[in-house]
């Protein structure tokens, strides 16, 4: 049975961490390619395999330093059926492609959990888009369908809940709610914003979160805001507004840069690690409700681990 499936500790810690920037530490620091950022095909590959476990294994090491909590999120951000299937993966390819990459955090579960280290398995679902752009939008029953497939497959596993990483749109973090609630599995739905604090869709985050929160099916756990610095983020966070507490978690990008510049960079912006995790702890004074803490494109276990030292001193 999936260990923290039916209560999340993470609900109930002052601090959690979560991992970084998995992508971009494959490709930039390990020198691996991926092919559309799909890490999940590295699974198929020994020393991309290896990979993945030292990446883990780094996250699982602050956290057990710091003697917090962790979750730790598949490397399947790109392992749903339209991006798949570019890489040449069938339907039975890519649901056991989606147990192996639970099966590896199983075992650095048991690697590294302790009393003082929780260690909770998310299945990443990614967007069916680019993940910086919205494109067109599925409506939610569209959604909802093309996302059941993955969710379906971590149902069946000793997943803990399924994260939907850079959500560009209300109606697929809809849908994907929904699939998640159909698989009977805890969702939790991070959106992506632009530099004015919209997602790319151009809806503001506080209508994004309420839409989500009204439909008919049990609510995400919480929200996050991931691949964006928290200058983009930080002006639209209103600590008065009760939406605002819904947003627990943060994986934000070191580099200021915006999602079109971003793309166009020739070499990854790696930012400054002290200076985002005092951008954490500035949030976090504000908005003590977030308490998932981790990172996206160029941050690694070096940022997380200074977030964490950061965040760990008690909120005023």
């Amino acid at each position: 049975m999936p260990e923290y499936r039916d209560h999340l500790p993470q609900l109930d810690a002052d601090i959690f961490l979560t991992d970084g920037g998995i992508e971009t530490t494959l490709i930039f620091d390990d020198g691996l390619d991926l092919p559309d950022f799909a890490a999940f095909a590295l699974l198929d590959d020994p020393v991309g395999r290896d990979a993945l476990v030292r990446y883990f294994d780094a996250y699982a090491a602050v956290a057990v330093r710091d003697r917090v909590g962790i979750v730790l999120e598949t490397a399947t951000w790109r392992a749903s059926p339209d991006w798949a299937a570019k890489l040449g993966y069938s339907s039975e390819q890519l649901a056991d492609v989606q147990r192996r990459s639970v099966a590896m955090l199983e075992d650095v579960r048991r690697r590294h959990q302790g009393p003082d280290t929780p260690v909770v398995i998310s299945g990443c679902v990614g967007p069916r888009g680019d993940g910086y752009v919205a494109g067109e939008a599925m409506t939610i029953p569209e959604a909802r369908d093309y996302h059941a497939a993955q969710i379906g497959v971590f149902g069946g596993t000793e997943a803990d809940l399924v994260t939907a990483i850079t959500m560009t749109n209300v109606p697929e973090a809809a849908g994907v709610t929904l699939a998640a609630a159909d698989a009977g599995l805890p969702v939790v739905i991070s959106f992506t914003v632009e530099t004015d604090g919209r997602l790319p869709s151009g809806e503001t985050l506080a209508d994004a979160v309420l839409a989500v929160d009204s439909l008919p099916a049990p609510s995400p756990a919480y929200y996050m805001i991931n691949c964006a610095h928290p200058s983009h983020f930080e002006a639209v966070l209103d600590p008065s507004a009760p939406w605002a507490a819904r947003i627990r978690g943060l994986r934000a990008n070191a580099s200021r840069l915006s999602h079109a510049e971003l793309d166009e960079a020739p070499e990854l912006d790696r930012g400054d690690p002290a200076e985002l995790a005092a951008d954490y702890a500035r949030l976090r004074r504000a908005l003590p409700a977030i308490t998932v803490l981790g990172g996206c494109c160029g941050t690694s276990h070096e940022h997380v681990g200074a977030i964490s030292a950061a965040c760990r001193l008690p909120v005023a």
